[in-house]
C-alpha cells in the first residue's frame, strides 16, 4: 500500500502534543511495516531525523501553512494537486486537517474540539476556520481517530458522526521519563529554584491551560502555608493573553513564580522528576500527555475533574475543580503536607502508566488505518 501523510507538524526541536503524537506513532508504524510505502508531505524544509526508514519518501509542498489563508491554500490547492499525482491508497492527517477538494480516501486524527467549547480562546480568523472546516473534515473522513473516549463522544455529539466511524487511540509518554535519584533531584532544584521545592506546570501558555486560576491557587496556597515553595512554569508564551498577564501581575507571590520558557525532553524529565507535583489543571484537554509523563516520573499529579483528564488520570491523581482556585490550592496543601498522600498517588500513577505507551498508540493507529483502507 501507498500511504500519504500530512507531516507538517514534524518540526525540529518544536514538537508539541500533536507533533509528538505524529512523531512517536509514525516512527513505529513505518519501521514495523516495511512492506508498505509512505509519502511524508512537509510544508517546509524538514529534518532527516523524521525520515525513520527506507520506505519513506519525503516531499515538500509549499506554501508553509501556519495561517488560515495559507491553511486554505495548502490543504485545498497545493495538497490535492500533489495527492492526485501520487494516487495513494489513503491520505492520513494526524493534525485533523483534510482537503475537501481531494476525492481520494482520507483519514484524520481529531485530538479535541476545544475551539467548539471555548472559541474565545482563539484569534477570530483561526476560530472561524476551525469551526467552519472541522465539521466538514469529520464528514469527509472515511475514518477518524481520536485520543480519548471523551473526545470520541464529543465528536459524535458536536458533528453528528457515527461512533462506529471513530477509533480511540490514546496518547503515550516518552520512555525517557523515569524516577530520579535523590542526588539528581537536589541538583535540579538547585539549578532552577536555588534548592527550594516547587510545583510544576508544563504546557503551552494558552488560556485553556488555566494559568489564571493556577496563579490564584498558588497565591492561596502560599497565604495559608508560609513556605519557600515555588511555582515553575514551563512553556513558550506564544498564547500569553492580557487576562493571563493580569492574573500574574495581581499575584502577591509573583516573585515565587519561575518561567523557564520551552525546554527539551532531556531538561523536562529532570524538572518534572524533581517537582512536588505536576499541577495540570486545564479546563479543556483531549488527552493530557504531561499526566502520563508525571506517572512515569514517579511524581504526584493534580489535575482537573473535567473533559478527558479524569479518564487519563483515573485514581492516580487528585482531581480538582479547575474553575475554583481554592479547590486547586487545597490539593497543593495535601501534596505538600502529607507524605502518605504523595506516596499513594505515586503508587497509583505507576499502576496506570502502562495503559498509555507510544507502542500501543502506534498499534491502535495502524488498526484504524487498516479499517480506513478497507472502507468501500
Amino acid at each position: 500500500m501507498n500511504i500519504a501523510v500530512n507531516t507538517r507538524l514534524l518540526l525540529k526541536n518544536k514538537l508539541e502534543g500533536i507533533g509528538w503524537f505524529t512523531f512517536e506513532s509514525l516512527k513505529r508504524i513505518t519501521t514495523q511495516h516495511p512492506e508498505h510505502h509512505f509519502f511524508f508531505i512537509f510544508d517546509r524544509d524538514f529534518s532527516e531525523e523524521f525520515i525513520f526508514s527506507d520506505n519513506i519518501t519525503p516531499l515538500i509542498q509549499f506554501p508553509p501553512a501556519r495561517h488560515p489563508f495559507l491553511f486554505f491554500a495548502w490543504f485545498e490547492y497545493a495538497l490535492p494537486s500533489l495527492l492526485n499525482k501520487l494516487k495513494p491508497d489513503l491520505f492520513l492527517s494526524p493534525d485533523g486537517f483534510l482537503s475537501l477538494r481531494y476525492q481520494g480516501k482520507s483519514m484524520n486524527v481529531i485530538h479535541d474540539l476545544n475551539f467548539e467549547h471555548y472559541p474565545e480562546d482563539l484569534p477570530a480568523l483561526i476560530r472561524w476556520y476551525y469551526r467552519y472546516y472541522f465539521p466538514r473534515y469529520a464528514r469527509k473522513a472515511v475514518r477518524i481517530a481520536t485520543v480519548s473516549e471523551f473526545s470520541r463522544q464529543d465528536i459524535v455529539q458536536q458533528y453528528n458522526v457515527s461512533d462506529d466511524k471513530i477509533d480511540v487511540v490514546y496518547d503515550g509518554a516518552n520512555e525517557e521519563y523515569h524516577p530520579l535519584t535523590e542526588e539528581e533531584k537536589i541538583a535540579t532544584r538547585q539549578f532552577y529554584t536555588d534548592g527550594k521545592p516547587f510545583f510544576l506546570f508544563i504546557g503551552s501558555l494558552h488560556p485553556r491551560k488555566n494559568l489564571c486560576n493556577l496563579f490564584r491557587a498558588f497565591d492561596l496556597f502560599k497565604k495559608t502555608n508560609p513556605s519557600e515553595v515555588q511555582l515553575v512554569v514551563v512553556g513558550a508564551k506564544k498564547w500569553w493573553t492580557p487576562e493571563i498577564d493580569s492574573a500574574y501581575q495581581k499575584m502577591i507571590y509573583s516573585n515565587d513564580v519561575i518561567f523557564t520558557g520551552r525546554l527539551n525532553t532531556e531538561h523536562l524529565r529532570y524538572i518534572l522528576g524533581s517537582s512536588l507535583a505536576l499541577t495540570y489543571v486545564s479546563y479543556f484537554e483531549g488527552f493530557g500527555i504531561p499526566i502520563v509523563e508525571a506517572f512515569r516520573s514517579g511524581i504526584p499529579v493534580i489535575t482537573a475533574n473535567v473533559t478527558s483528564m479524569p479518564e487519563v488520570a483515573g485514581d492516580g491523581a487528585l482531581l480538582v475543580d479547575p474553575f475554583d482556585p481554592e479547590s486547586i490550592s487545597i490539593a497543593m496543601y495535601k501534596i505538600y503536607q502529607y507524605n502518605t498522600i504523595r506516596e499513594e498517588l505515586v503508587k497509583r500513577g505507576h499502576a496506570r502508566e502502562g495503559m498509555f505507551t507510544w507502542q500501543k498508540t502506534a498499534d491502535r493507529l495502524w488498526e484504524s488505518i487498516e479499517k480506513a483502507i478497507k472502507t468501500t
